[in-house]
């Protein structure tokens, strides 16, 4: 009988070890670390270094591959190996619960992709707070990022799939501040943010992927830095808008593409602020990473 436990372990996980054995590597971690972590000998993780391994169909691989960077970026950023296991448990869950999965295993055992949607069913918020803490905990500790914050402060939200509203979406209660000349922040809550909430929900709505948004101050040395990346960049101006028409106006861009970034140009008593989106937190992490060190702040 293929029930979905035997689909996973047969038809997702070798890939998904393969695909997070690379990033680790990558990451500078030793292939025999690589296999402890991931419960593997050093002799597979070498086969998976090789690139002998079945790749799942094509939508399907690039869905996996979207985990395995966030999983690997999970470790590398310090997350336990226990950690770990349940932040790919979950989203696995999650891939299925949103009809996803299903698709591809109703083929693979044989039964309708509605009998495995009356499998799962649910809303989880555990695993959307450990994540944004282990990233925020990764963020105010960066060398380089207090140079970013703006005047109005940063936040940095995570939304369940799906948001309705700011009671799903997890964020910063009070913003990101500098206490003591440092990044400090307290631990992530859901409902602590309503205009950052409010954009991810707008967001939600065009794009459910994109689940994680933080907030960095403006500039032009910023600018010709973001635009040198070559990240995906729409500007909106909100000077006299509302709240509601404010967050709505940001997340607008979605409803045409997919951008990382998407500048608040302000005006009269409105700050500029830059607002760097992805799917996940350690998404808009990698992109953070990315910005400090084209800008040589902090060194």
């Amino acid at each position: 009988m293929r029930t979905p436990s035997v689909y996973i372990a047969e038809e997702i996980m070798p890939y998904l070890r393969a695909r997070i054995a690379e990033i680790l590597y990558d990451g500078g971690i030793r292939q025999a670390d690589i296999g402890s972590y991931l419960g593997v000998t050093q002799a597979m993780v070498s086969k998976y270094l090789s690139g002998r391994y079945k790749r799942p169909p094509e939508e399907l691989a690039r869905r996996l591959d979207e985990l395995a960077e966030e999983v690997g970026r999970f470790i590398l950023y310090g997350g336990t190996r226990e950690e770990a296991v349940v932040l790919v448990s979950k989203r696995l869950v999650e891939l299925f619960r949103s009809g996803f999965l299903c698709k591809f295993y109703s083929r693979y055992a044989g039964i309708s992709e509605e009998a495995c949607n009356f499998i799962y069913s649910g809303r989880t918020g555990g695993e959307v707070l450990e994540e944004l803490a282990v990233a925020l905990k990764r963020l105010v500790g960066m060398e380089g990022f207090r140079e970013l914050i703006p005047e109005v402060r940063s936040n940095f939200a995570y939304a369940l799939p799906s948001p309705e509203g700011p009671e799903d979406v997890a964020a910063v209660p009070g913003r990101i501040t500098i206490a003591k000349g440092k990044p400090y922040a307290l631990p992530p809550e859901f409902g602590a943010s309503r205009f950052t909430a409010g954009i991810l929900v707008n967001v939600g709505r065009v794009r459910p992927e994109i689940r994680s948004v933080l907030n960095v101050r403006y500039g032009g040395e910023i600018m010709e830095a973001l635009e040198r990346l070559g990240l995906r960049i729409a500007r909106v101006k909100t000077e006299g808008m509302s709240e509601e028409e404010a967050m709505a106006l940001i997340a607008r861009p979605f409803a045409d593409d997919l951008y990382d970034v998407v500048v608040d140009e302000g005006g009269h008593g409105v700050e500029p602020v830059v607002y760097i989106f992805g799917r996940n937190p350690f998404d808009v992490l990698r992109k953070v990473e990315l910005l400090i060190n084209e800008l040589g702040v902090g060194k």
